[in-house]
């Protein structure tokens, strides 16, 4: 019996908690849209890209096209660490994905870096 007034005390416990914390979660609304801010527009050069806190990589191939990628290479999981002449570089076994679509340009990699949606309003480039 008091295992079974316990339990019921904890669970009203957890449901009064929960319901307390659910309404100031669902009041946080900034209008903003979703996903978390990636870059400026206005910071990624043509014809190449930046590493957005070695988690990213967003890139402008032509004037105006974007692309994000994961910067986790797809051989064996190190990260990106540069972008020149066309190329995202990883540095430890030397695979190159190409800018404009993560493709594979040079292995040991087999398969292109994932591709990442985003939504680019206002000249910053967001997650979507």
């Amino acid at each position: 019996m008091i295992f079974r007034g316990l339990v019921g005390g904890a669970a009203a416990a957890i449901a009064a908690a929960t319901a307390w914390v659910r309404p100031a979660e669902a009041s946080e609304d900034t209008g903003e849209a979703a996903g978390p801010i990636l870059a400026k527009t206005s910071s990624i050069p043509v014809g190449g890209g930046r590493i957005i806190k070695g988690t990213w990589v967003v890139t402008q191939p032509k004037k105006g096209t974007f692309r994000a990628f994961s910067a986790k290479c797809t051989h064996q999981g190190c990260p990106v660490s540069t972008i020149r002449g066309g190329t995202i570089n990883c540095p430890c076994h030397g695979s190159k994905f190409r800018i404009a679509d993560g493709s594979v340009a040079r292995g040991p990699a087999k398969r292109p870096l994932a591709r990442k949606k985003i939504k680019i309003s206002k000249g910053v480039i967001r997650l979507s």
